[in-house]
């Protein structure tokens, strides 16, 4: 975790889990040590006296000392944010952006392994799969959490020994937070049901976290035949269809995140629509997400887009000569005047043509045969009069119609390309 010659910034609240960390890792000789204290303005002067106790201490052991504040109740109402969530938010951000500037190579805190068995079981009651019972990671990007497997009681015998003070949060002792009463209600409990209950929990946590990098590792290798066409993500419907349900899962996890450009949280119930999206037998069923996401089947095809459906043709009567469909890539060329009932338009129910073979088809059939997707087939105009289709895109004429010969639509040279 601390690589001979690293600085190492560490976050350090005053209370007795980071205070031991400070100056355990302030007693390292290979190291450079740098602290900082955020001051969420939730506790009136007791987060003065934080600051000042922290920054004192750093001062007489000649440790750097950088602090920094932000009013969390009222961002949480500007976010319409938990409290807990908005300061671990804003919290982790301030350390981030200080490790940047700082260029420190690492960002210890001190959760502990009572802090480690609490999160999963809050995680356990939130109905988390196995992801949330993998626990704090011990290490991700350059956070570091060296007291994983430390008891509480290992950490008060270690100040008590070194004679190093810590403050105490008032606010921990509040059971209106869900933490608190896990810490002081539940985990107890648990204890006495079953003594030695936190530290087993925190050994099974490493043998969970193997199995969900496994399982992980195993949706990366799907993940890969993802293709990117344009601004769309694709990868083919059946390879998650079939593959094990704990793969096909993360793999879905992971394709939402890199379509969504890494902004999302997808929930399970997200997760299970794209998969149902996959195993179902629609070859033009789509699923609406947030951030303007739309996940839909083109046959074989599960497509991630940003992209809006095309808009249909809105109907309209052409002129003689060329007439370019506006916004698209399409032109109607008439070689003579426009005559009675002749509409350029979206195809419509019972639309056909004839075929150079002779055979007649529905315009429906003939976008299955081509594999045309059914958001797409309303785009594609077609020309029209009273005796039915005249030229239909991207099929071409019919030759069963008399006029057959007055009129084209033209696919232009941009969109051949």
């Amino acid at each position: 975790m601390f690589p001979p010659g690293s600085k190492v910034l560490c976050a350090v609240s005053g209370g007795a889990d980071s205070m031991c960390l400070l100056h355990w890792l302030s007693r390292r000789e290979d190291i450079t040590v740098v602290a900082a204290h955020f001051d969420h303005q939730l506790r009136g002067e007791e987060s003065g006296r934080d600051e000042r106790f922290v920054r004192s201490w750093c001062e007489q052991h000649a440790i750097p000392f950088h602090l920094g504040t932000w009013d969390v109740r009222a961002e949480a109402g500007r976010r319409k944010m938990g409290i807990e969530e908005t300061a671990r938010a804003l919290r982790y951000g301030f350390l981030s952006q200080l490790a940047v500037q700082l260029q420190a190579d690492r960002i210890a805190t001190a959760h502990n392994a009572g802090d480690n068995a609490e999160t999963v079981l809050m995680h356990l009651l939130r109905g988390s799969a196995l992801p949330g019972l993998t626990g704090i990671e011990p290490v991700r990007w350059k956070y570091v959490r060296p007291f994983l497997t430390t008891s509480r009681e290992e950490i008060e015998t270690y100040l008590a020994q070194h004679r190093v003070p810590h403050v105490e949060d008032s606010s921990n002792a509040d059971d209106s937070y869900t933490r608190n009463r896990v810490r002081h209600q539940l985990v107890p409990l648990l204890e006495e049901m079953n003594p030695g209950f936190v530290r087993r929990l925190c050994a099974a946590i490493p043998r969970l976290r193997a199995d969900e990098e496994y399982l992980g590792a195993l949706a990366q290798d799907l993940f890969r035949l993802a293709q990117r066409q344009g601004e769309d993500l694709t990868i083919p419907a059946a390879a998650i269809a079939q593959a094990p349900p704990p793969v096909a899962a993360r793999t879905v996890r992971l394709l939402l995140a890199e379509a969504a450009e890494g902004d999302w949280d997808c929930s399970a119930a997200h997760i299970g629509a794209v998969l149902s999206l996959c195993r179902g037998d629609s070859p033009s069923a789509r699923v609406s997400l947030p951030h303007q996401l739309t996940a839909l089947r083109e046959y074989g095809d599960l497509v991630f887009t940003h992209s809006p459906h095309p808009e249909p043709v809105e109907e309209f009567v052409p002129r003689e000569g060329d007439t370019p469909l506006p916004g698209t890539d399409w032109l109607v060329r008439l070689a003579v005047p426009p005559w009675p009932g002749l509409a350029i338009r979206s195809r419509q129910t019972g639309d056909e043509i004839t075929l150079s073979n002779g055979h007649r088809r529905s315009l429906k059939k003939l976008f299955i045969d081509r594999k045309i997707p059914k958001a797409l087939r309303d785009s594609f105009p077609v020309a029209a009069d009273g005796d039915g289709v005249i030229f239909a895109a991207p099929f071409g004429p019919n030759p069963a119609h008399p006029r057959y010969r007055d009129i084209q639509i033209i696919e232009t040279r941009e969109r051949m390309e």
